[in-house]
């Protein structure tokens, strides 16, 4: 069974991932060991309060470890446009009744990771920064993961500039400490996100069940889609972090190359790049990650929208 810690930063489509996580725990294919959170979507406090709320609507008892609420130089650029105030779409959900856990989000990576060593798969969807301070603080980690999938990067396009995708954007430094670590890395990039969305049509089995566990995804997933179609005129949700969730759980959603991957620092117009050498000439042995460059949309569509209507259908 896959032994799975979370690092998040906990906003609408971070939360539709984490509920397409659960399910799969509820089915036996995983057990969710913790769940981290970092500055990104919006600032650590909430995408704590956040994580801790979405677990406790599932009704599953995940620890929850905060982390770093800025990355490693420069200020937090957080998304409220695309995420809302709350990073919910502006639910303004009621305070969840768990605690965030005692200990920091590097110590529960480390702590997982020496507990679990060999086991341990780590799902990112967010800036990197809380695995990178947890390398500063221990380099053997990188030994000690199974795997790393990283919702983040991108080989031919960008988001918040034509060539930078928003969680690597969000903490270069922290991205190229990680990505020159060692750990085994699988990134699923915009290249293959952008394939997998919901338009409004895509919504009608939610829409077809009313019941205030329906009314809340709705909302949410309409206050992101609103937000794309006032950023690219294209009304719709593209689901990022749940085809990483994805991707954990079945590797063939994707079809990968073993590929040199770095982070650019310093350019004025590409600072936040994942720079992909596909030239076919990096000695072997230096490809550092998969590198995700096609999707099976439909099938994994299908399974998120089968997990969100088991939850649903059971309130």
């Amino acid at each position: 069974m896959i032994k799975l810690l979370l690092d998040v930063d906990t906003g609408i489509d971070d939360a539709l991932a984490l509920f397409y996580l659960a399910q799969a725990q509820k089915q036996g294919q995983l057990e969710i060991l913790g769940s981290t959170t970092v500055g990104g979507n919006v600032e650590v406090a909430q995408t704590t309060l956040n994580t801790l709320k979405i677990w406790e609507m599932l009704e599953l008892d995940i620890p929850v470890a905060a982390g770093a609420n800025n990355p490693l130089l420069v200020p937090l650029s957080p998304a409220p446009f695309v995420h809302g105030d709350d990073g919910l779409g502006n639910s303004f959900l009621s305070p969840p009744k768990k605690m965030r856990a005692e200990e920091s989000a590097a110590e529960m990576i480390l702590r997982l990771s020496r507990q679990y060593s060999g086991e341990l798969t780590v799902l990112t969807t967010a800036p990197l920064t809380n695995i990178a301070v947890a390398l500063l603080q221990d380099p053997s980690l990188a030994q000690r993961i199974k795997k790393l999938v990283l919702m983040g990067g991108a080989v031919f396009t960008g988001n918040v500039s034509a060539v930078a995708e928003a969680n690597i954007a969000n903490d270069p430094e922290a991205a190229r400490i990680v990505f020159r670590s060692g750990i085994e890395m699988t990134m699923i990039g915009l290249d293959v996100t952008h394939e997998v969305y919901w338009e409004e049509r895509d919504l009608e089995p939610l829409i077809k069940i009313d019941n205030q566990r329906s009314a809340f995804l709705l909302q949410i997933i309409r206050f992101i889609s609103a937000a794309y179609e006032s950023l690219s005129g294209w009304r719709r949700i593209v689901l990022h972090d749940p085809l990483a969730a994805g991707v954990c759980l079945f590797p063939d959603l994707v079809k990968t190359e073993k590929r040199y991957v770095d982070v650019e620092l310093n350019g004025d117009l590409t600072r936040g790049m994942t720079v992909v050498d596909r030239r076919g000439r990096t000695p072997l042995g230096e490809e550092n990650m998969e590198v995700a460059l096609e999707v099976d949309a439909e099938r994994f569509k299908t399974q998120l929208m089968q997990s969100l209507l088991v939850w649903i259908q059971e309130g």
